[in-house]
């Protein structure tokens, strides 16, 4: 399969499953409110934390390996050996400081956070067993069975009155099914490792944990802080603008799902030549959903946001600037996968250390300043930071171009867009002239959606007039039988 291909297999099967988890959670702000909401997120971040400890790197050490092709099935074995006992180890030190648990997140949740990081932990090896295989594609169409078993369970136990119970066992059980339906697929087959496989991956792995502990600062440092400073009303009014910001940042984290083994395969081939296209490509279509995102969230993000319930439309403002830290993030990652990819995670390591420390200190300092808005801005400036020191780390190692042309043709695509949406809104608007949107919330989620439809339209139709690369790029990965 083309690795055009792949991405939008990757991308479907990840919008699939958040559209799904999007309408799950409008749901249960409407259900369950902020309040709710903001426990469940310190969960999940909590949970995020500390299933990063549980892995240690060794996801990203056995997609490395594996992807090499040399003895994939010993490598496999000694990474689910390694991350088995961490996630053992991490889940009794939880049980154990259960009261401190409970008392950060504000209800008894301690054994659900224990189960959470054992379930997160074995789907993870699973995705970074799949990926190493190549078969990214296959991964990503987990996407929406997660979502899917997820959001279903979730929704009945709500019904049923378990709240926060539900929706924490909910998730679980969504893991739990991922992994088995997983290791059904992974082919690479069962060998005994010896030492020096466990010493290769722990070589690797070493440098690139902080890899994910970059990630997990940009998603989730902003939630404890917040969990620690402000209302659990707050944190829930948050996670839902940081929700909605994720659905944006699909297409690019399909590229990079799809691209790193891509390159490293090409490293390991000393093809120069190949790296240098792969990084530029990545780059290229890294922003062509979240700049027009963007754009739509300034223009119509409280008319999005009122669809979760009144309350959580505080966070407009909060939205935006989350898509930008999104958006300049998401080229850093691209650039951050591609250092991984050509095997040098101790450079990798000393980006990431710059951009984890900068992103604590200033959500700490940013929030006690001026509020939750203070989360989001802090995760900007660092984000613009990683980016620029990434940028020169992989240009001393590797040759690849900035396209700029291609990226000014999305920015001028969603500027179009974004008169289009705009004179939809005055639209909208003059059907009420006391409010900004209709007032009913149905109303406004059909005018909301009819203007996030109008846009895609205007964006795409605009991007293809403005690109040929664009035009050329969707004409070759169209299947064969309906090309022109």
């Amino acid at each position: 399969m083309r690795i055009g291909q792949k991405s939008f297999v990757v991308f479907v099967s990840k919008f699939l499953g958040s559209a799904l988890g999007f309408v799950a959670t409008i749901y249960f702000a409407n259900v369950l409110g902020s309040e709710v909401l903001g426990y469940y997120a310190a969960v999940l971040a909590l949970v995020a934390w500390l299933r990063l400890a549980g892995d240690f790197g060794v996801g990203s050490a056995m997609r490395k390996r594996i992807s090499e092709g040399d003895e994939p099935a010993a490598y496999l074995v000694a990474g689910f050996a390694l991350v088995g006992a961490l996630a053992t180890a991490i889940a009794a030190a939880v049980l154990l400081a259960g009261g401190l648990v409970d008392d950060y997140v504000g209800r008894p949740v301690a054994a659900f956070v224990a189960l959470l990081v054992l379930t997160e932990l074995f789907r993870l090896s699973t995705i970074a067993a799949l990926e190493g295989e190549r078969l990214v594609h296959v991964a990503g169409l987990l996407s929406p069975l997660k979502i899917g078993v997820r959001s279903l369970v979730q929704i009945g136990l709500v019904v049923a009155g378990l709240g926060l119970t539900g929706m924490l066992v909910g998730y679980a059980v969504g893991g739990v099914l991922v992994g088995v339906a997983g290791l059904t697929v992974v082919s690479v087959g069962i060998a005994r490792p010896e030492r020096r496989h466990v010493e290769s991956l722990v070589d690797f792995a070493k440098f690139s944990w902080l890899g994910k502990l970059q990630a997990r600062s940009f998603n989730d440092v902003d939630v404890l802080v917040l969990t620690a400073l402000v209302p659990s009303g707050l944190v829930g009014v948050y996670y839902v603008a940081w929700r909605v910001t994720k659905f944006l940042t699909l297409f690019g984290s399909a590229i990079s799902s799809t691209m790193f083994p891509e390159l490293s395969r090409a490293d390991a081939e000393g093809s120069e030549e190949t790296v240098s296209t792969l990084v530029t490509d990545a780059l290229t279509y890294n922003g062509l959903l979240i700049i027009p995102g963007l754009v739509g969230s300034a223009l119509i993000g409280r008319g999005l946001l009122r669809i979760y319930g009144p309350e959580f439309v505080q966070g407009a403002t909060v939205l935006w600037v989350l898509v930008l830290a999104a958006l300049v993030y998401g080229y850093q990652e691209q650039l951050m996968y591609a250092l991984n990819a050509l095997d040098r995670p101790d450079i990798a390591f000393r980006v990431n250390l710059v951009f984890i420390v900068s992103n604590v200190l200033l959500n700490v300092v940013l929030v006690v300043a001026i509020g939750f808005l203070g989360a989001a801005i802090a995760t900007a400036i660092s984000a613009t930071l990683g980016l620029t020191l990434s940028y020169l780390a992989l240009r001393s190692l590797a040759s690849f171009r900035v396209p700029v042309g291609e990226i000014g043709r999305q920015v001028a695509a969603a500027a179009a867009m974004g008169v289009v949406v705009a004179l939809g809104r005055r639209v909208a608007a003059a059907l009420d002239p006391s409010v900004e949107f209709l007032p009913v919330v149905t109303a406004n989620a059909v005018t909301v959606g009819a203007l996030v439809v109008l846009g895609a339209a205007a964006y795409f139709l605009s991007l293809l007039g403005l690109s040929a690369q664009f035009r050329a790029t969707v004409l070759s990965n169209l299947p064969a039988s309906v090309r022109p």
